[in-house]
């Protein structure tokens, strides 16, 4: 049944849900305008008012994503005991997050796909904010030196590259009969370690 009755914020919300739906079901490549209206009960046009074009309406998805991927962070690392073990959570986190998601995390990080606005820019930068705060404790420091942001650029690295292999299924050769959450499990603390941040 048409809802072209919604209140402004409740239509913007209703086509971000119907888009995110729309994702996980059929992905980023089959993406449809016209389709995240129908699914949400509004004209073909409604989605223009609000978001311009597709790539504004996949803009706010992915706001939405960071948002959320800040919230899981934060959330995951209270109450570790080291900074160390806040690394390691902090990882297996992000790399859930993407097993949870992976159509939307996917979408956070296809500049393609995506409006660069400086709100987008805002969220993606602090869902770092966790990561550059471990990495800062475990060293002991306060200021952010050239060697350190190596450090977490190839934390970063190490973590988004694992997810989006795990996600590709190039680590069915390694994990044999355990699942992938077990497989991540065991390596990415392992993996981590290999970096020696101090």
């Amino acid at each position: 049944m048409a809802r072209e009755t919604y209140h402004h914020g409740e239509l913007r919300l209703a086509l971000i849900d119907s888009a995110r739906a729309l994702l996980t079901e059929q992905g980023i490549e089959a993406f449809s305008l016209r389709e995240a209206a129908r699914r949400a009960g509004v004209s073909p046009a409604a989605p223009a008012y609000h978001f311009g074009d597709a790539s504004g309406l996949l803009t706010a998805v992915a706001m939405q994503g960071f948002a959320e991927l800040t919230q899981t962070l934060v959330a995951r690392a209270a109450g570790t005991r080291t900074p160390a073990d806040k690394l390691q959570v902090l990882g297996r986190a992000y790399i859930q997050f993407a097993f949870d998601h992976p159509a939307l995390f996917h979408l956070m990080f296809r500049k393609d796909k995506l409006r660069i606005t400086d709100d987008l820019k805002t969220l993606a930068i602090a869902a770092f904010e966790p990561l550059q705060q471990a990495v800062c404790a475990a060293a002991g420091v306060n200021d952010i030196s050239p060697e350190l942001l190596a450090s977490m650029l190839a934390a970063w690295s190490m973590v988004h590259g694992f997810a989006h292999l795990a996600l590709d299924g190039q680590f069915e050769r390694f994990s044999g009969t355990q699942s992938m959450e077990a497989f991540c499990d065991r390596y990415i603390p392992l993996a981590i370690a290999q970096l020696k941040i101090s």
